[in-house]
């Protein structure tokens, strides 16, 4: 850990960041599992579309398709579920958009209600945690609806080609569940070894935010496999790998990385998981009672968020206001950019903001070189579309804005299912709504501040000193309960993970009162000092397993 740093007594300004904030990152693992399940997921509806010569109801069907993007990373059980909710969230939005677009053709109302679901959007998908992309693709769906000529008594037809497509995009994300069931759970687990392993090299002397990351990929193995209550004999081996993961965080310094690295391996595939040599039966019982414990209710999730609902629905008000100030025919462009700016704090959204700006200029250039291939007919505009589909998610991973150098060209294709347009129009407009909703959204979030940042820090550090103090008394006893020991042990470590979380969140505010820095350095000392203690609990089966002495371990 480093050293503690005085907090600061004053409120002050944080500067925002310029350099590397357009560095390309390694690719995801399976980045070109998302990639492929939306271009099958799309491909279908669009095809069959063209065939009947009606592409211009390609909009309604690209709505239940772009749900193929989400949940790749969790388990198949809890992929299905989410999936179904994504899938109601995205018709929830579209039905809201459509039934409001019959109504009313006045522009002011309409980016007023495309302002409110992107504001409820954006909650529901950060409370929920679905992970990436987020509120953007339900954002842009249900605001381009709301800008597109509609009837009552066409609503229940369009909303059937959607719930069609989002059919067809579960059962494409479901698929490889027949191939390889546990994928998800063994990709996780392999993540959390490489990590542990990586700060097992340091020997103990890596910084904080080394262990950080490699205690957040622990936690994210923990999450995967704890999303899905069901056990079974290859879940359970996952569990006791990510125990030795999670062990060689505590005692670095003897823990032997090659170890880690070669169970990593035999994680790959689809051989069978490596079991790591003769195991204590109480190390999982911990498991079970995290199993059996009640979810945490969504309405907690939520009440911190509010600063956040309210940047994203003010920012996009006025950025789609903006548009039509100006006379752009799409002020949706410029909603759907302030909406897409928004993340955990004004230092990451400033970052945001640039990706967008630079990868939408890009794209709108690449647009501009595509465009006469894709003005060769219907069925090239199409091939074009899922061209895009495919580099936006297969890119997007290394950078945000490298993959909205593929996402702005297919964006303005989509808008020319209905009939091809005048390419310098488009591009020009495009450029402009981007240019209006980053810079109306990125004073939106300057003029919003979220002053509980700070209080949720204080949560944070309180939570884990109860978990670190559970956790003592436990170890305080001559012989505690092994379950409640490894219960209290695996609660501490998310303690810790989530502490850090939200210590670096609240740090990129901007204006707010003091944080506690000192505080929060000193808890997480302690904390990872009780987890190392715990390790040394576990007895000879742990010590060999990961080649572990019983010597004191150093946090």
């Amino acid at each position: 850990m480093s050293s503690a740093t005085p907090a600061p007594t004053t409120q002050r300004l944080r500067r925002l960041p310029l350099t590397g904030v357009l560095r390309l990152g390694r690719p995801s693992d399976i980045w070109f599992k998302p990639a492929l399940s939306v271009v099958a997921a799309v491909a279908p509806p669009n095809l069959t579309l063209l065939a009947l010569g009606r592409l211009d109801l390609a909009v309604y069907t690209m709505a239940g398709s772009l749900c193929a993007l989400y949940a790749h990373n969790r388990p198949y059980a809890a992929r299905a579920r989410a999936l179904a909710w994504v899938v109601l969230g995205m018709l929830g939005g579209l039905a809201v958009a459509l039934v409001t677009a019959s109504l009313t053709t006045n522009a002011a109302v309409l980016v007023t209600v495309g302002a409110l679901l992107a504001a409820v959007q954006k909650v529901l998908c950060d409370a929920t945690r679905i992970g990436p992309p987020g509120n953007v693709i339900l954002t842009f769906v249900s605001s381009a609806a709301l800008f597109a000529p509609q009837t009552l008594a066409q609503i229940p037809g369009h909303l059937a080609l959607g719930v069609v497509a989002g059919v067809w995009s579960w059962l494409v994300c479901m698929a490889p569940a027949l191939v390889r069931p546990y994928g998800p759970e063994r990709r996780a687990t392999a993540h959390a070894l490489n990590a542990a392993a990586a700060y097992a090299d340091t020997r103990g002397t890596g910084d904080a935010h080394a262990r950080a990351v490699a205690a957040a990929a622990v936690q994210a193995a923990w999450q995967s496999l704890l999303s899905v209550r069901a056990r079974s004999t290859t879940r359970r081996a996952l569990q006791r790998l990510v125990v030795r993961a999670e062990a060689a965080l505590a005692a670095p310094a003897d823990t032997d990385p090659a170890c880690l690295r070669a169970w990593a391996r035999e994680l790959r595939g689809t051989r069978s998981v490596p079991h790591p040599g003769d195991v204590d039966a109480d190390e999982l019982l911990g498991v079970d009672i995290d199993l059996a414990a009640p979810k945490q209710p969504l309405r907690r999730a939520l009440a911190p968020l509010a600063p956040i609902a309210l940047r994203t629905a003010l920012g996009c008000a006025l950025a789609g206001y903006a548009s039509l100030a100006l006379g752009i025919g799409r002020p949706y462009w410029a909603l759907v950019t302030a909406a897409a700016l928004y993340q955990a704090n004004l230092t990451l959204t400033w970052s945001r903001g640039v990706q967008r700006v630079v990868g939408n200029l890009a794209g709108a250039l690449l647009f501009a070189a595509v465009a006469p291939l894709a003005h060769l007919g219907p069925a090239a505009l199409v091939l074009c579309c899922l061209a895009f589909n495919f580099g936006a998610e297969a890119l997007i991973g290394r950078n945000y804005w490298l993959g909205s150098v593929c996402v702005t060209p297919m964006a303005l294709l989509i808008t020319e299912f209905t009939g091809f347009q005048d390419p310098g129009t488009l591009i020009v407009e495009r450029v402009v709504d981007t240019l209006v909703g980053a810079l109306v959204g990125l004073v939106a979030a300057v003029a919003v501040t979220n002053r509980r940042a700070g209080d949720r820090l204080e949560r944070a550090v309180a939570v884990a000193e109860r978990a670190r103090e559970r956790t003592a008394r436990l170890l305080a006893e001559p012989h505690p309960d092994a379950g409640a020991l490894q219960a209290a042990r695996r609660s501490l470590a998310a303690a810790l993970a989530d502490l850090r979380a939200t210590a670096d969140a609240a740090s990129g505010e901007w204006w707010q009162r003091a944080l506690p820095q000192e505080r929060v350095v000193l808890v997480e000392q302690s904390g990872h000092r009780t987890l190392a203690a715990t390790v040394r609990r576990q007895g000879p089966d742990l010590d060999r397993d990961t080649g572990m002495t019983t010597e004191d371990a150093r946090p």
